[in-house]
């Protein structure tokens, strides 16, 4: 089956909306004090799979690495990862290219 193409803006907004669903998972170890931290080491390498998988090339290599190391650091999970490297991704290296 032939994959059907998507355009830039599609992307754009559904790694926006993904982005924040994932940054919303990662934070949810905040509800179990102490307890939660160990539902990162679950969490951490599919975070960073995830990143890897949603932006390619050095983008979705160094997110990948970053949310990782922040979903698997005790007491980092309130850094939106995902988020920051759509902002990064969309708005501050697209600016830069133009």
């Amino acid at each position: 089956m032939e994959a059907i193409p998507i355009d830039r803006t599609d992307n754009k907004k559904r790694n926006l909306i993904l982005g924040i669903l994932f940054d919303a998972i990662g934070m949810l170890s905040f509800t179990v004090p102490f307890i939660g931290e160990f539902s990162d080491v679950v969490w951490a390498p599919i975070a960073g799979y995830l990143m890897t998988m949603m932006y390619k090339g050095t983008v979705g290599k160094v997110g990948g690495v970053f949310t990782f190391l922040e979903e698997i650091l005790p007491f980092s999970d309130f850094i939106p990862s995902f988020t920051l490297t759509w902002i990064y991704n969309y708005l501050i290296k697209s600016k830069n290219a133009q």
